[in-house]
């Protein structure tokens, strides 16, 4: 039996983590049992960080090591009906996606103020008292050196909005009227995509980026069809407006 080390539902997500729903969703597109474990911290893991699996004993972290794993292990094809071009255009995609988007949703949700308060600062709750504000100053002055290292952070909050905001435009344009990013059915790059865009367009952290993402009511409708999809037990919030409900989008 796989075990799969992740967060739990947080922030209006079936996992806080945008990598951990990814992980979650590569498990079930390839039909693999597991089980969860919510009780480890990112130290635990084999790269400090959280999702990784243990399978019978073999340790895999980082979710572009655990699909590879699944392909390698149990023979599943994630890209299965894609040719090399496609292939490779879901790699383009995949690489867009959590190399650049996701560093302006970490600022959206660390560099924030706002949002800090909501969502990160509440990590550290359970917490002994005495340590509990060192620890959420700590962590948030990590993340946000982090964002300068890798050059997102170096951007005023605008800047930041209008570079995410391109890649979402980009991410729409891809898209199009398809069910899925490549077609009709869903790929791997479907798994990080749906983590991503649940993490960017719920609603219980706001930002201008989310506002920006939200002018794609394609994005708004592939999310809310993507996590119901994948988590059909989790009660997602819908992100699209009425006259542009899920139904709707992909008649």
């Amino acid at each position: 039996m796989i075990t799969l080390y992740g967060f739990g539902p947080y922030l209006g997500m079936p996992d806080g983590s945008p990598y951990c729903m990814k992980a979650e969703i590569l498990l079930r597109m390839a039909g693999l049992e597991y089980v969860k474990n919510t009780g480890a911290g990112p130290d635990q893991g084999p790269k400090g960080k959280l999702p990784f699996i243990d399978d019978a004993d073999e340790v895999v972290a980082d979710t572009s090591f655990i699909r590879a794993h699944i392909e390698r292990k149990y023979g599943f094809d994630f890209d299965r009906g894609l040719d090399a071009v496609g292939r490779a255009q879901a790699w383009a995609v995949e690489r867009m996606l959590e190399d650049h988007l996701y560093w302006c949703c970490l600022h959206m949700r660390w560099g924030i103020q706002e949002n800090f308060d909501k969502g990160p600062a509440h990590f550290f709750d359970r917490a002994p008292e005495a340590i509990r504000d060192q620890l959420r100053s700590t962590a948030r002055n990590k993340v946000l050196g982090s964002l300068q290292a890798q050059g997102i952070g170096r951007h005023t909050a605008e800047e930041i909005t209008e570079l995410g905001g391109r890649t979402l435009e980009s991410l729409s344009a891809l898209l199009g009227k398809r069910l899925w990013l490549m077609g009709d059915q869903p790929c791997g790059t479907d798994a990080a995509m749906t983590g991503m865009l649940a993490t960017l367009l719920n609603g219980a952290l706001d930002s201008p980026l989310r506002h920006r993402g939200l002018v794609h009511a394609n994005l708004a409708r592939y999310i809310d069809r993507a996590v119901p999809h994948f988590f059909p037990e989790f009660a997602w919030a819908p992100v699209a407006r009425p006259r542009e409900s899920p139904a709707m989008a992909f008649a």
